[in-house]
Protein backbone atom coordinates (compact mmCIF):
# COMPACT_ATOMS: atom_id res chain seq x y z
CA UNK A 1 0.00 0.00 0.00
CA UNK A 2 1.41 3.41 -0.95
CA UNK A 3 1.42 6.41 1.36
CA UNK A 4 -1.55 7.78 -0.65
CA UNK A 5 -3.68 4.73 0.04
CA UNK A 6 -3.27 2.97 -3.30
CA UNK A 7 -2.26 -0.66 -3.45
CA UNK A 8 -1.56 -2.58 -6.62
CA UNK A 9 -1.74 -6.35 -6.66
CA UNK A 10 -0.16 -7.37 -9.95
CA UNK A 11 -1.94 -10.54 -11.02
CA UNK A 12 -2.08 -12.07 -14.45
CA UNK A 13 -5.60 -12.41 -15.82
CA UNK A 14 -5.22 -13.88 -19.25
CA UNK A 15 -2.64 -12.14 -21.44
CA UNK A 16 -3.55 -8.58 -20.49
CA UNK A 17 -2.87 -8.71 -16.75
CA UNK A 18 -4.51 -6.90 -13.85
CA UNK A 19 -3.32 -3.37 -14.62
CA UNK A 20 -4.49 -3.52 -18.20
CA UNK A 21 -7.76 -5.40 -17.75
CA UNK A 22 -9.00 -3.94 -14.46
CA UNK A 23 -7.32 -0.69 -13.48
CA UNK A 24 -6.76 0.69 -17.00
CA UNK A 25 -9.19 -1.09 -19.35
CA UNK A 26 -7.87 0.82 -22.38
CA UNK A 27 -4.23 0.78 -21.31
CA UNK A 28 -2.01 2.19 -24.08
CA UNK A 29 -0.43 -0.40 -26.32
CA UNK A 30 2.62 1.73 -27.19
CA UNK A 31 5.99 0.40 -26.10
CA UNK A 32 6.63 3.70 -24.29
CA UNK A 33 3.81 5.92 -23.02
CA UNK A 34 4.08 9.32 -21.35
CA UNK A 35 2.65 9.07 -17.82
CA UNK A 36 1.77 12.42 -16.21
CA UNK A 37 1.06 12.49 -12.47
CA UNK A 38 -0.90 15.42 -11.06
CA UNK A 39 -1.58 16.71 -7.59
CA UNK A 40 -4.95 18.05 -6.41
CA UNK A 41 -7.23 15.86 -8.55
CA UNK A 42 -6.30 17.63 -11.82
CA UNK A 43 -5.73 14.67 -14.18
CA UNK A 44 -9.09 14.75 -15.95
CA UNK A 45 -9.10 18.55 -16.17
CA UNK A 46 -5.58 18.49 -17.64
CA UNK A 47 -6.46 15.81 -20.22
CA UNK A 48 -9.52 17.77 -21.37
CA UNK A 49 -7.42 20.94 -21.51
CA UNK A 50 -4.83 19.28 -23.78
CA UNK A 51 -7.63 18.05 -26.05
CA UNK A 52 -8.79 21.68 -26.35
CA UNK A 53 -5.26 22.88 -27.18
CA UNK A 54 -4.41 20.21 -29.77
CA UNK A 55 -7.09 19.53 -32.34
CA UNK A 56 -6.28 15.88 -32.93
CA UNK A 57 -7.01 13.97 -29.73
CA UNK A 58 -9.42 11.85 -27.77
CA UNK A 59 -9.94 10.41 -24.30
CA UNK A 60 -9.76 6.63 -24.64
CA UNK A 61 -10.62 5.65 -21.05
CA UNK A 62 -11.26 6.95 -17.56
CA UNK A 63 -10.37 4.93 -14.47
CA UNK A 64 -12.56 5.59 -11.44
CA UNK A 65 -10.98 6.41 -8.11
CA UNK A 66 -12.24 6.41 -4.54
CA UNK A 67 -15.55 8.13 -3.77
CA UNK A 68 -16.55 8.71 -7.38
CA UNK A 69 -13.37 10.61 -8.23
CA UNK A 70 -11.24 9.95 -11.30
CA UNK A 71 -7.94 8.15 -10.68
CA UNK A 72 -6.59 8.25 -14.23
CA UNK A 73 -7.43 9.31 -17.76
CA UNK A 74 -5.88 7.71 -20.82
CA UNK A 75 -5.89 9.98 -23.85
CA UNK A 76 -4.25 10.39 -27.23
CA UNK A 77 -2.86 13.42 -29.02
CA UNK A 78 -1.88 12.91 -32.66
CA UNK A 79 -1.84 9.13 -32.09
CA UNK A 80 0.54 9.38 -29.08
CA UNK A 81 -0.81 7.81 -25.88
CA UNK A 82 -0.69 9.59 -22.52
CA UNK A 83 -1.90 8.60 -19.08
CA UNK A 84 -2.83 11.40 -16.67
CA UNK A 85 -3.12 10.21 -13.07
CA UNK A 86 -4.00 11.90 -9.80
CA UNK A 87 -0.82 10.86 -8.04
CA UNK A 88 -0.71 13.08 -4.96
CA UNK A 89 1.35 15.95 -3.60
CA UNK A 90 4.77 14.37 -4.03
CA UNK A 91 4.48 14.53 -7.83
CA UNK A 92 5.53 17.65 -9.70
CA UNK A 93 6.89 18.60 -13.09
CA UNK A 94 10.21 20.29 -13.91
CA UNK A 95 12.21 21.53 -16.89
CA UNK A 96 14.15 18.27 -16.80
CA UNK A 97 11.42 16.62 -18.87
CA UNK A 98 9.43 18.41 -21.56
CA UNK A 99 6.99 17.58 -24.33
CA UNK A 100 8.35 18.63 -27.74
CA UNK A 101 5.78 19.87 -30.26
CA UNK A 102 7.05 20.17 -33.83
CA UNK A 103 5.11 22.87 -35.70
CA UNK A 104 4.79 23.15 -39.47
CA UNK A 105 4.65 26.95 -39.59
CA UNK A 106 4.39 30.14 -37.53
CA UNK A 107 0.58 30.01 -37.45
CA UNK A 108 0.59 26.55 -35.85
CA UNK A 109 3.36 27.56 -33.45
CA UNK A 110 1.43 30.71 -32.45
CA UNK A 111 -1.81 28.78 -31.94
CA UNK A 112 -0.30 26.23 -29.55
CA UNK A 113 1.87 28.80 -27.80
CA UNK A 114 -1.00 31.19 -27.16
CA UNK A 115 -3.23 28.45 -25.74
CA UNK A 116 -0.54 26.95 -23.49
CA UNK A 117 0.71 30.40 -22.36
CA UNK A 118 -2.72 31.33 -21.03
CA UNK A 119 -2.34 30.93 -17.26
CA UNK A 120 1.10 29.39 -17.86
CA UNK A 121 4.63 30.72 -17.87
CA UNK A 122 6.69 31.57 -20.95
CA UNK A 123 10.31 30.41 -20.82
CA UNK A 124 13.28 31.17 -23.06
CA UNK A 125 13.90 29.49 -26.43
CA UNK A 126 10.41 28.22 -27.20
CA UNK A 127 9.78 26.58 -23.85
CA UNK A 128 6.60 27.11 -21.86
CA UNK A 129 5.12 25.77 -18.63
CA UNK A 130 1.36 25.28 -18.86
CA UNK A 131 -1.11 26.01 -16.07
CA UNK A 132 -0.67 22.46 -14.69
CA UNK A 133 3.13 22.71 -14.56
CA UNK A 134 3.86 20.52 -17.59
CA UNK A 135 6.79 21.87 -19.62
CA UNK A 136 6.48 22.09 -23.41
CA UNK A 137 8.80 23.02 -26.25
CA UNK A 138 6.81 24.64 -29.07
CA UNK A 139 9.32 24.49 -31.90
CA UNK A 140 9.25 24.97 -35.69
CA UNK A 141 9.98 21.73 -37.56
CA UNK A 142 12.68 23.58 -39.50
CA UNK A 143 14.61 24.66 -36.38
CA UNK A 144 17.76 22.62 -37.21
CA UNK A 145 17.98 24.40 -40.59
CA UNK A 146 17.44 27.78 -38.90
CA UNK A 147 20.20 27.36 -36.32
CA UNK A 148 23.14 26.99 -38.68
CA UNK A 149 25.21 29.85 -37.27
CA UNK A 150 25.88 31.80 -34.11
CA UNK A 151 23.71 34.74 -35.19
CA UNK A 152 20.60 32.56 -35.31
CA UNK A 153 21.41 30.88 -32.01
CA UNK A 154 21.97 34.28 -30.37
CA UNK A 155 18.64 35.51 -31.76
CA UNK A 156 16.83 32.44 -30.41
CA UNK A 157 18.37 32.91 -26.96
CA UNK A 158 16.65 36.31 -26.75
CA UNK A 159 13.22 34.91 -27.64
CA UNK A 160 10.57 33.28 -25.57
CA UNK A 161 8.09 32.33 -28.33
CA UNK A 162 10.15 31.52 -31.40
CA UNK A 163 9.69 33.74 -34.45
CA UNK A 164 10.56 31.86 -37.64
CA UNK A 165 10.98 35.00 -39.77
CA UNK A 166 13.35 36.56 -37.22
CA UNK A 167 15.37 33.34 -37.00
CA UNK A 168 15.67 33.22 -40.81
CA UNK A 169 16.73 36.86 -40.85
CA UNK A 170 19.43 36.20 -38.22
CA UNK A 171 20.61 33.05 -40.00
CA UNK A 172 20.94 34.89 -43.32
CA UNK A 173 22.67 37.98 -41.87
Amino acid sequence: MSKWGFGFDIQMKGQRGFLQSTLFPEFPMNKITTFLSYDANKAEEAARYYLSVFENGTITSTTPGPGGSVLAVTFELFGQSFVAMNGGPSFSFSNGVSLFVSCEDQAELDRYWDKLAKDGKEIQCGWITDKFGVVWQIIPRELPQLLTNGNAVAAMMKMKKLDIAELKKARDA
